[in-house]
Formats: C-alpha cells, sequence, structure tokens
C-alpha cells in the first residue's frame, strides 16, 4: 500500500479554475481522495534563500512556499477550503506539482530554476512533476523540433524573408507565437493573404522572440487529438474539433472535444517519443496530432484528462499519481 503523501500544488488562483474541465483540480481530488495531503500556493509566494542549523551555521539555500493548506470538492462555486497560511519548505513535501499555466515567459522560467533546488527524481528528497529541468529544456513547440520526421513542414525564424519564401512553397500556412498556450496569437494565412507582411512586422514589433510557422493541415477541420501520455504510455485521447469559422481548435477558444480511439499512426507517434518523455521525467504529457503529424508535445500544464474520463472512464489522474508513487522511495 502507497504511503501517504504530503504534496504542495504551483498553480494558478484555485478560485479561478473551471471544476468540470481542470486537470489540476482532477489530480487534486485523486490525491485526497488517496489521503494524500493537499497544500496550495503560487509562483508569487515562493522565497528562496539559505537555510539554517539549530546553532546558527548557515547551510545550501532552501526553497519556501507562502502556501495554505487546502481541501477540494465537486461543488460548483465551493469547490475549495483553504486553512491557515504558512511559510512552508517545499523541500520537505513529497511532491510538487508545477501546473501554472503558460505563457512560458521569464517568470515561468525562474520558477524552474527555484524548483530546481529541490527536485530530487531518485526518491530520495521531494519530487517535481513535471522535473523542472526538463520543463525548462523542453518547451511545447521546440522539443517536438527533434521529431522532425513526425511533424508536418515547420519552421522557427525571426527572418520575414524565410517566412514569405515557406509560404510560396506550401501556400497555405499557420503562424503561431514560439512561447504562447491556448491557441493565443495562432493565425491561419491563405496563400493569397496579403495580411502576412503585416502581421510579421507587428509580432517584432513587439516581441524578440521568433516564430513558428507550419503547413496548414486541412484535416484539422475533423480536429485536432489531444493524446495523454503518463510515463511516456499513451492512456488516452479526445478529439478537439475547431468552432465554425475558426482554425483553432483549442477549447479555451470554443473547441469541441469528442470521443476518439488512437490510430496506428498515432500509436507510433507515441511509441517514437515515449521513452525520451520518461527518460526526462515528464509523467504526465499531452501531444497534439492533426491528421498523420505532430504539432506540440505539451509539458508545462497539459489539459484534457478530465474530458477523457467523461468519454472513456479512464481514470487517469489516477494513473498520474500510481507513476508519482512508483517513483518515490519507500520508507524503511
Amino acid at each position: 500500500m502507497a504511503r501517504t503523501l504530503t504534496v504542495a500544488v504551483q498553480m494558478d488562483p484555485i478560485e479561478t479554475i473551471n471544476i468540470d474541465g481542470d486537470s489540476t483540480f482532477a489530480l487534486m481530488l485523486a490525491a485526497q481522495q488517496r489521503g494524500h495531503t493537499l497544500w496550495h500556493y503560487e509562483v508569487k509566494d515562493l522565497t528562496l534563500r539559505e537555510g539554517m542549523l539549530k546553532h546558527g551555521i548557515a547551510r545550501e539555500e532552501r526553497l519556501f512556499a507562502r502556501a495554505r493548506p487546502v481541501t477540494v470538492q465537486r461543488v460548483r462555486n465551493d469547490h475549495y477550503r483553504f486553512g491557515q497560511p504558512s511559510l512552508v519548505d517545499l523541500g520537505k513535501m513529497d511532491v510538487v506539482l508545477m501546473r501554472q499555466d503558460p505563457p512560458f515567459d521569464m517568470a515561468y522560467i525562474t520558477a524552474t530554476h527555484l524548483l530546481e533546488h529541490i527536485h530530487r527524481d531518485d526518491g530520495s528528497g521531494t519530487l517535481v512533476v513535471n522535473n523542472p529541468v526538463s520543463v525548462r529544456n523542453s518547451p511545447e513547440k521546440l522539443l517536438v523540433t527533434h521529431f522532425a520526421d513526425l511533424m508536418p513542414p515547420t519552421m522557427i525564424t525571426w527572418d520575414p524573408e524565410a517566412i514569405r519564401g515557406f509560404r510560396a512553397t506550401h501556400k497555405d500556412i499557420v503562424v503561431k507565437p514560439l512561447f504562447g498556450n491556448g491557441g493565443s496569437g495562432v493565425f491561419l494565412i491563405r496563400h493569397d493573404d496579403p495580411n502576412l507582411n503585416a502581421l510579421v512586422e507587428m509580432h517584432f514589433a513587439r516581441s524578440r522572440e521568433p516564430l513558428m510557422i507550419q503547413r496548414y493541415e486541412p484535416a484539422v477541420r475533423q480536429g485536432d487529438k489531444r493524446i495523454i501520455l503518463v510515463d511516456g504510455e499513451p492512456v488516452g485521447a479526445i478529439n478537439r474539433v475547431p468552432a465554425a469559422g475558426e482554425a483553432r481548435s483549442n477549447m479555451h477558444v470554443g473547441g469541441r472535444p469528442e470521443p476518439c480511439e488512437l490510430t496506428a499512426r498515432d500509436r507510433e507517434i507515441c511509441a517514437r517519443i515515449g521513452s525520451t518523455l520518461k527518460q526526462l521525467g515528464l509523467v504526465f504529457v499531452g501531444i497534439d496530432v492533426i491528421g498523420e503529424w505532430l504539432t506540440e508535445i505539451n509539458v508545462t500544464s497539459p489539459t484534457g484528462i478530465q474530458e477523457i474520463q467523461r468519454f472513456d472512464g479512464i481514470d487517469i489522474a489516477g494513473r498520474i499519481w500510481d507513476a508519482i508513487e512508483a517513483r518515490l522511495a519507500p520508507v524503511a
């Protein structure tokens, strides 16, 4: 029988979440059902400072959070109860779930550096899920480029001339900010759309980051499949169908979830990337597949597990906790 764990959840304000769709809420419910103790904090509550021994001798730096004990329940508008806040040493937690939403900006990257101080992936200390080093090194739209043969034609560039050349070759294209999320800032640009230059100029006037350009895949009209992998193994999927008049399938912008099954191509993609994900300590991952092509590997704050459970009855939150508990060393 697995031991009872203390779990700190680093997330966005809990009062703002949609309890019917939020994956973090599902993970918290599943942890609570297993008897684990939950604490909640936001990134702004973190403090890294040196710890002290009893006799005032400084030791290595320690990571603290101004956190509150929390219980959760599936009751709309009454889904959480907080205890009194206190300064918690995260290095004494069994598990920290890094679940705040992107954007993947310098604040997000800084949080991974801070959590790196406490993460131990050998079961000897605090387990951060997902591994903060791998999260930092694996942004959704960059990790996927290491599997180029599984992707549609793709370019990442600062060069407007290269973007124009890519469209000349592939005609209809999708333009994405490299570190965005939820479909924000994603544009379908047709082969004859006169707005490409203006769009590129506007982006680079506001950002120093490159753009990702991909060939438009008409198969997206039939849906953009979100496949969940736990420890590198596919455990379920949903199809997200764009709303009428939309090129984006993200549920944040009106995409409609539908049940689906994994195809032979989906399983081939998962088999190719699975061992890498597990080796990197990326326990909970959501990949996006359009037609025959892998488009993103989401490692920061994947979603979709509640929709899959409603359609297929698969307890993905439970499987994630099984994987976490298996990584922790048993108490002697």
